[in-house]
């Protein structure tokens, strides 16, 4: 039976995480404790870790900590030393079951209270999964305790040794398809097992183990992995590994006869499409056929602010494949997994990442993003239109540095037309210019592209020559889009709610813009006064969201409020998009989405001119 560890619970985590973030490495040190006051333990069996034991995993994490340049200096490379290190000794020395180790709050006690400073030297301002453990897949010392658990061989000499065949980013990819893969340690074993006899040569070692992975997962319904002898295992996955190796290599072969235009084709195009339109009979008619209309070339993308995935699904949608997801809310991050486990989600602030951290990326055929709301001159200075010009102006200097041939970013419509914004795009134009990318700006409003909303966005495409010539924006096909009554009346009627029909001819219209609120203020409604009393129009009450739908005995003239489902059905999400996280963060993650037939629609268009 193993040690039970203390646990700092979330609401005492997070007011040391806002507090720890102001402080020096050097002054964190000064704060570190093996105990809290505020520290609970579990009712279950096992025995308390003492806090002598608490000291002397410290004392052990900080040795190799200075071994590797604590608290002054680190570099990549020792970084990785560390974290190698240091994932045998966790798993090692403190005796935990996996079933204690699964719990966030161990870890955030051991990162706020036990290692701070090591933690932030680690992770200089870390994001709160970094520390807190919101996911253990990132958490400065979860992420390695769990790497060491799943590798871990014990009839070998030297048990972690699987340690050191696959970096970070690699392993996490397997780590990333948890629930399929990653959670069974015998699998995990095997894969590295086969993955070290692999002979890569010429290779690119990611795209080959993602493509492994995707192979395993269509495998996964099918075989019980965990039922079967380990050489049998091996000889299975040797199979899959060689067929993603020979299909690596006929695509490096396809790529390498494309032609001087770095087209990534794999495949004969045949459809194309008008370079001046899309043609919009409505989306959703383009949507379903969208297999058929953009054919087997496909394009790479660095998805940038990917919130829950709504632009990136639209995107896929249109042609584009993305090799990387940037988001910053841990709950958003788990909801791209839950729908695109096969995607590669990197969780962390934008203003932390840099190119050099994903060499893959450079050159991907488009960066898009939907970028946070800037506000006009009026606020400048405040903080909460600080933050968004920084990312704003982080994003258009990643976007240049990464020379792709596209880029798609969305934002308000202000930021395209008032005469407020006009620094703005000068700075913003006078540097994609400089990057070799030819800008256009347009707003768009998603219900002439049959989402049910009047959301009007600006966005701006920049492509480089000759495609920016051969780019048009895509025109609206005139047809009305649903009305709410439409698209949410068998909703309103599934639990049996007498006045859903009245309902729906009064909701004849489509609905208000969706706002997903400030995340520095208040709770989840459906915006400012003026909104609400739109809704109200259409017979829904604005103040607050709902669980559930209207019962049996909800009163027939009183107005419902919508749920997280409904608003993300106002937003187009498909019915099976899953959603990680409380109710707020939930509707926040749709309320900021681009409505993913928006991104289709603007997506084909820049398709259209990638393929010429």
């Amino acid at each position: 039976m193993g040690f039970l560890y203390p646990r700092l619970l979330a609401e005492q985590a997070r007011p040391l995480f806002d507090e720890y973030r102001q402080l020096t490495v050097r002054e964190l040190t000064n704060r570190v404790s093996v105990t809290n006051d505020s520290a609970v333990y579990v009712a279950t069996g096992g025995d308390r870790v003492s806090q002598a034991q608490l000291q002397q995993l410290r004392d052990g994490i900080l040795d190799l900590a200075k071994q590797a340049g604590f608290p002054d200096e680190s570099d990549r490379a020792r970084n990785a030393e560390f974290d190698l290190r240091l994932a045998a000794m966790l798993h090692e020395e403190m005796g935990m079951v996996p079933a204690e180790a699964a719990s966030r709050d161990v870890w955030a006690f051991l990162a706020m209270v036990v290692l701070p400073d090591v933690a932030h030297w680690r992770y200089p301002q870390p994001p709160k999964d970094r520390v807190l453990g919101t996911d253990l897949t990132r958490h400065v010392f979860g992420r390695l305790w769990w790497r060491a658990q799943l590798v871990r061989s014990p009839e070998d000499p030297e048990p972690y040794a699987a340690l050191k065949i696959l970096g970070e980013a690699a392993f996490d990819q397997i780590y990333a398809r948890r629930t399929a893969l990653g959670g069974s340690p015998h699998l995990v074993r095997a894969i590295l097992r086969v993955w070290r006899d692999l002979d890569l040569q010429d290779l690119n070692e990611r795209d080959t183990l993602r493509d492994f992975l995707k192979r395993l997962l269509r495998l996964a319904p099918f075989v019980m992995f965990d039922g079967i002898e380990e050489y049998a295992l091996d000889e299975e996955l040797r199979v899959v590994a060689r067929e993603s190796v020979e299909a690596q290599r006929r695509a490096l072969g396809a790529t390498t006869a494309a032609g001087e235009d770095g087209s990534r084709s794999v495949a004969p195009r045949n459809t194309q499409l008008p370079s001046h339109a899309i043609p919009a009979q409505g989306v959703q008619p383009i949507l379903e056929t969208v297999g058929n209309q953009i054919g087997p070339q496909r394009f790479t993308s660095l998805e940038i602010c990917a919130g829950a995935g709504a632009q990136a699904l639209g995107l896929e949608r249109a042609g584009f494949d993305p090799v990387m997801l940037i988001e910053t809310k841990a709950d958003a991050c788990f909801s791209i997994e839950l729908n695109r486990p096969e995607w590669d989600i990197v969780c962390m602030d934008v203003l932390q990442f840099h190119p050099r951290m994903r060499p893959d990326i450079k050159g991907v055929d488009l960066v898009s993003g939907g970028l946070p709301r800037v506000k006009s001159q009026a606020t400048a200075g405040r903080t909460e239109d600080t933050e968004e010009r920084r990312v704003l102006r982080a994003v258009i200097s990643l976007a240049c540095e990464v020379e792709p041939k596209a880029v798609l970013l969305e934002n308000v419509p202000d930021l395209v037309d008032d005469p407020e914004f006009e620094a703005d795009r000068l700075w913003i134009e006078k540097e994609l210019l400089k990057a070799g990318l030819q800008p256009s700006w347009k707003v768009l409003n998603a219900a002439e592209f049959r989402v049910p909303q009047n959301r009007r966005s600006g966005f701006l495409v920049a492509l480089r020559d000759p495609y920016f010539g051969r780019f048009g924006w895509p025109i609206p096909s005139g047809a009305p889009a649903p009305t709410i009554g439409e698209i949410l009346g068998p909703s309103m009627a599934s639990r049996g709610w007498p006045g859903a029909d009245r309902w729906v001819r009064r909701a004849d219209r489509i609905a208000p813009a969706l706002v997903g609120g400030s995340e520095r203020r208040g709770g989840a409604d459906l915006g400012p006064t003026g909104s609400k009393k739109a809704w109200a129009a259409l017979g829904v009450n604005g103040n607050s969201l709902g669980d559930e739908p209207p019962g049996q005995d909800f009163p027939l003239d009183e107005e419902p409020r919508l749920t997280v489902e409904q608003a993300a059905m106002i937003q187009a999400f498909p019915a099976d998009w899953k959603l990680s996280g409380g109710k707020t963060s939930r509707y926040r993650q749709v309320g900021h989405a681009m409505p993913p037939p928006l991104a289709t629609a603007v997506g084909l268009a820049i398709a259209a001119a990638l393929r010429g």
